[in-house]
C-alpha cells in the first residue's frame, strides 16, 4: 500500500515526465530518475519483503551497496532499483522469496 511520500519534487522543465507501473499502479516519474528514486517519490517504500521473516525492506544507500532495493523490473529479476533509470512504459514488481542466481552467460 503506497505511503504519502515525503520528497517533493523541485520544477524542472528541462525533464519530461514518463509513466512507469509499479504492481499495477501507474505512476508518473522524471527521465532519468531512477527506479528507486521514482519510487520514494510516488509513495512506494518496500521493493521487497525478506524471504524469512516477510520484513519490508526498501531503497536504503541510493547507490547501490545495500542490496536492499530488488525489484523486478520488465520481467528480469534482482535488478537493483536504485542502479536503474527509468523509462516509458517500465513494469516494475516487487521480489517475492528468495534472490535466485540465475543462469550463468554462455561463453564462447
Amino acid at each position: 500500500m503506497p505511503n504519502a511520500s515525503l520528497f517533493r519534487r523541485l520544477p524542472d522543465p528541462k525533464r519530461r515526465t514518463v509513466a512507469i507501473t509499479f504492481e499495477d499502479r501507474t505512476v508518473q516519474a522524471r527521465e532519468g530518475d531512477s527506479v528507486a528514486a521514482a519510487m520514494l517519490a510516488a509513495g512506494m517504500v518496500t521493493a521487497r519483503r525478506t524471504p524469512v521473516g516477510g520484513a519490508h525492506r526498501g531503497p536504503y544507500c541510493m547507490m547501490g551497496v545495500c542490496f536492499d532495493c530488488l525489484v523486478e523490473i520488465d520481467g528480469t529479476p534482482n535488478r537493483q532499483a536504485c542502479m536503474v533509470e527509468v523509462r516509458e512504459g517500465m513494469r516494475v514488481r516487487p521480489m517475492t522469496g528468495a534472490p535466485g542466481l540465475g543462469k550463468a552467460p554462455a561463453h564462447d
